[in-house]
């Protein structure tokens, strides 16, 4: 029987995975809440010791998971309060003594449609840099007027260059406080396809959920706090074989490095999208 290595950006999930195998945890500290109003179960993961980090093969920090059922369906209502609740998690991580300069990341690739919320979360994004910048505070009636930019840097094969160091040279001209990045995870569960939203401040590594590793984008590598916001689109394709047939797999790897993601993911990326770009306009309002 062939041993498949199925693959997940949740840290939840590797949490699951990690109690499943009876591994030792010492160092991990997980919390659970459930959000009745909203009907959202939180779990906050903190790795706190190297030990942590190397059981479930993620940075030391800390990872907060919302899983919200019906993200997936097309109700306006409850869209807007997952976003006001993630807009809750995203300001948590953010200072508050200050107005920042927040420049906002769109990871992916446009053209492939479940790689595209990213992008499309910039496209929906309140971009207020060049206003503040031109008119003052002023031209926002807001306590904070954080200055927020948005930058899709496309992927490698169509620029050419690590998105790492397309951002180290955005950094160094504009500045930023801080850095957001949205992209599309990998989940380990079919559960939590379109269903969950990842929120961190460790950083991400592009294109790790599909086995394509880049450079990371996280603090040490651009200079500046980054937060990652991550929805996951799609599964390792083992995870499908594995829940209809208890892990009986064949022998032959010919679902390796292979990724399912739903038929109706290019409304589910365009919803979704909306969904966190409005958590971040309220989160830097």
């Amino acid at each position: 029987m062939c041993d498949f290595s199925i693959r997940t950006d949740l840290a939840l999930e590797a949490g699951e995975k990690a109690k499943e195998e009876k591994r030792n945890l010492r160092g991990v500290n997980i919390t659970e809440e459930y959000i009745e109003d909203a009907g959202i179960q939180m779990t906050k993961v903190v790795i706190e010791s190297k030990n942590g980090a190397k059981e479930l093969g993620k940075p030391m920090g800390t990872y907060v998971t919302l899983e919200a059922p019906d993200l997936a369906e097309p109700d306006e209502g409850y869209h807007r309060e997952v976003s006001r609740e993630l807009a809750n998690q995203i300001k948590q991580l953010i200072p508050e003594e200050k107005d920042l300069s927040v420049l906002v990341v769109g990871l992916g690739n446009r053209e492939v449609t479940p790689d595209a919320l990213g992008p499309n979360v910039v496209n929906n994004l309140l971009i207020t840099r060049h206003m503040i910048k031109e008119f003052g505070k002023a031209a926002y009636e807001e306590e904070k007027n954080h200055l927020v930019s948005g930058i899709v840097p496309g992927v490698m094969a169509q620029t050419g260059m690590e998105t790492a160091e397309i951002l180290r040279g955005i950094i160094k001209e504009t500045k930023p406080d801080m850095v957001v990045v949205i992209d599309a995870l990998a989940a380990r569960s079919t559960k939590r396809l379109n269903r969950t939203i990842q929120i961190t401040n460790t950083g991400i590594h592009p294109g790790s959920g599909v086995g394509n590793n880049r450079n990371a984008i996280t603090q040490e590598s651009l200079g500046v706090p980054v937060i990652a916001v991550g929805i996951p689109t799609v599964v390792d394709a083992a995870t499908i074989v594995k829940d209809a047939m208890d892990n009986t797999l064949s022998s032959q790897n010919v679902l390796k490095n292979m990724f399912v993601t739903p038929k109706d993911v290019d409304e589910n990326v365009k919803r979704l999208s909306y969904t966190i770009s409005e958590a971040l306009n309220i989160a830097l309002s």
